[in-house]
């Protein structure tokens, strides 16, 4: 985004102390808006933005996250980032944070994000780092380059294994696992945009669509960390604004885009499609459905 400081003042402040990791922990109470601003988090799971207003995920549990539980704590819809279940313009920035290497489809999911908010925040690893020390389920390796993002769509999860195992060969040292520790920045793409997304695939006929490989991962992760970023959740966002948003006023139907709903406490029926949409414990669950 044009004019826009991609680090707070607390940020520098902490990096000119020498602490880099807490200035990147940090990172995630910088949202350069103002306060009437509306915010999507797009893929929020189980640690959403504190300024985000309205949450979207596609999955109440998934390995994606390493099974944390989905935080519910504003209003959310339960949909997929390719086809968002919201109206054109409906947000003045969304968060896109460490969820675009997870499509498989980084065209669709790019045009989403610019048709439903006017500016955002896209966070990925950094492009090299996905390559030597790839995840099971990226599909993306993204890299940025004078402003804009180059984007290679992965042939299979691990595709060059004679450079991953040198990095975990590496991982052997201490002092390379400090510095790695103690200088994350490098590691991690970071994007602001305004109006448009200034990106490019690599290498768009690339198949990125296969299937997850069986990972299992442990589910114990409360612990103290978990309850310090509770409640620096709870104190940055805006709880009394977020308990009054009508939703209703923002979803669209994700099949057709129409606005035109009827929507009722259990239900959400598109007027214009026919589709229907459950409402779950007072969440949308509107995924798209394929039309005949």
């Amino acid at each position: 985004m044009i004019g826009v400081d991609s680090e707070s003042w607390l940020m520098r402040l902490l990096k000119k102390a020498g602490l880099n990791r807490l200035a990147w922990s940090v990172r995630r109470l910088h949202c350069p808006v103002t306060r009437e601003a509306l915010v999507l988090d797009v893929g929020s799971g189980g640690n959403p933005y504190p300024r985000a207003n309205v949450l979207l995920d596609a999955y109440e549990d998934t390995p994606e996250r390493f099974y944390l539980p989905l935080i519910k704590d504003r209003p959310m819809v339960l949909g997929a980032a390719e086809q968002m279940p919201f109206r054109d313009n409906a947000f003045d920035f969304v968060i896109a944070s460490h969820i675009l290497e997870h499509t498989s489809e980084p065209e669709q999911f790019i045009s989403e994000l610019m048709r439903v908010s006017k500016a955002g925040y896209i966070e990925t690893p950094d492009g090299f780092f996905e390559r030597i020390n790839p995840y099971r389920f990226h599909r993306l390796e993204v890299s940025l380059k004078d402003g804009s993002l180059r984007i290679f769509k992965k042939p299979s999860w691990r595709h060059e294994s004679y450079l991953v195992d040198m990095y975990e060969n590496q991982l052997k040292c201490e002092k390379f696992i400090a510095f790695t520790s103690n200088c994350p920045d490098p590691f991690y793409v970071r994007y602001y945009w305004n109006e448009s997304i200034n990106y490019s695939v690599i290498n768009p006929d690339t198949d990125a669509d296969w299937p997850l490989p069986e990972v299992e991962y442990s589910t114990d992760k409360v612990g103290v960390r978990s309850y310090i970023v509770s409640i620096v959740r709870s104190l940055f966002s805006q709880r009394s604004r977020n308990a009054k948003l009508n939703l209703s006023e923002l979803i669209a139907c994700p099949t057709c885009r129409s606005a035109d709903l009827n929507v009722t406490g259990e239900l959400i029926a598109c007027k214009s499609c026919g589709q229907t949409y459950p409402v779950r414990n007072g969440i949308p669950v509107m995924y798209p459905c394929k039309q005949s």
